[in-house]
């Protein structure tokens, strides 16, 4: 994939007029090279890790990004990595620095697995996309998840997506 590419987020099929049905062809085993690739960050706050303020900082931080109109199919992913039982940053993929937001830059090297099944499979999707970067003989460094879908989405598509994106060096 070229520099700051990510695979295309197909918003097309949306019954809940929440979450697009999420399609995962083009998203498992792609590798990612991000040179100074913009995102906007946010955090939410948890309690031993389940969201208090998920819904509420996902909207007020797309708001601000739909106004700028800052992002699109092909450049979607909210990339979360949780740094305690009481904290998760999200980084929000956007093509332009949005007013009044904290932005960030990465750069580097990913590979992506996509997921299916209950939050409590985390720790063990953590592993396995260590392993896979293992497997590559690359070391890996941070593991970031991307909930392709809300919990009432999930449970509408009967699938709960989540994309694993392995940092590695």
């Amino acid at each position: 994939m070229k520099e700051n590419a990510l695979p295309k987020y197909d918003m097309s099929e949306n019954p809940t007029h929440c979450c697009p049905r999420f399609k995962p062809a083009g998203w498992d085993q792609q590798e990612l090279h991000f040179k100074n690739k913009q995102f906007v960050k946010a955090k939410t706050h948890s309690l031993f890790h389940i969201s208090l303020d998920m819904g509420s900082v996902y909207s007020k931080t797309m708001k601000a990004i739909e106004e700028e109109k800052a992002t699109s199919e092909d450049n979607f992913v909210v990339l979360s990595k949780e740094k305690s039982p009481w904290k998760t940053e999200h980084l929000f993929a956007v093509n332009k620095s949005i007013p009044g937001q904290e932005m960030v830059k990465l750069s580097g090297d990913y590979v992506t697995k996509v997921f299916n099944g209950p939050y409590k499979e985390m720790p063990k999707w953590d592993k396995e996309l260590k392993s896979l970067v293992e497997k590559k003989g690359k070391i890996p460094k941070n593991n970031y998840f991307f909930y392709t879908t809300c919990p009432k989405c999930a449970k509408a598509y009967g699938e709960n997506y989540v994309v694993g994106v392995a940092e590695f060096g």
